[in-house]
């Protein structure tokens, strides 16, 4: 694709990359516009059972939002303001709002994770990160907001003084330290990055891909629940899962002493 993305799908993996790598693959509008459209067709393709997001080159995941052509628009007087979220902004529902998408998201991280990339990687389900990785929401020293959801998500994925440290200082956490913090699942030299992100992959693949949506569904929307309300709610992909002729393979292959041949319904 063009626009800075590159989309490729094999068997049942989308592999979405920020394709800008000499400008660390920031984000233009046009970049989101592109990123959109990917969405929408994963999301609607059946065949994709699991995403797969990384940057372009071997310095960036992404730096976020392209602070140059944000500068042209400001002399430009088109500009405008900016808070949080991309509502009524080129390729909205950007990945950070798409609270309903349920297939899973990888996050393969490698070098520079700022800004508005940190807030795509804190959207993932997965992170995977190269020793080499840096994250850091550097907002604050530019005027601006971690408005993709950094301020909400990171409060809420660490602990309140380490969230509030990196938030209020813009200072940068190093992917052990991310480790630590639990922030990403693992942490690999550079060399073996792609094939551990193919690892936990292939770990996904060899589940029902319902009960992996149910999962990711069920457990993103209870999380601010009461238990007992959650337990007395009724998930959309929980209700297919359940009525699912994979909800009756598993259990015969596992009885059968053989590989499940998932359908996806």
């Amino acid at each position: 694709m063009s626009n800075g993305v590159r989309y490729e799908k094999s068997g049942h993996v989308a592999v979405v990359t920020l394709d800008r790598p000499e400008v660390l693959n920031a984000m233009d509008l046009r970049m989101h516009q592109e990123l959109a459209r990917v969405w929408d067709d994963f999301e609607a393709d059946d065949d994709m059972w699991v995403a797969v997001l990384t940057g372009a080159g071997t310095r960036a995941f992404s730096v976020g939002q392209d602070l140059k052509e944000l500068a042209e628009r400001v002399r430009a007087g088109s500009a405008g303001t900016a808070t949080f979220g991309s509502r009524g902004k080129p390729g909205w529902p950007r990945l950070t709002e798409r609270f309903d998408l349920t297939k899973p998201v990888v996050a393969k991280v490698r070098g520079y994770a700022m800004g508005g990339g940190f807030e795509l990687a804190l959207a993932c389900d997965i992170v995977i990160a190269s020793a080499d990785a840096t994250f850091a929401l550097p907002e604050a020293r530019l005027g601006l907001m971690a408005g993709a959801g950094g301020v909400f998500r990171l409060t809420r994925q660490l602990p309140w003084r380490s969230a509030m440290g990196h938030l209020l200082t813009g200072r940068p956490m190093t992917a052990r330290r991310a480790f630590e913090l639990g922030l990403v699942n693992e942490v690999v030299p550079a060399d073996e990055l792609d094939a551990c992100v193919d690892g936990w992959v292939a770990d996904i693949l060899r589940c029902a891909p319902l009960s992996v949506r149910a999962i990711k569904e069920a457990a993103t929307k209870s999380v601010t629940m009461p238990l007992e309300t959650a337990f007395s709610t009724r998930f959309v992909w929980e209700e297919r899962r359940m009525h699912s002729s994979d909800a009756v393979e598993g259990p015969l292959a596992f009885v059968e002493k053989r590989e499940p041949r998932w359908r996806g319904r």
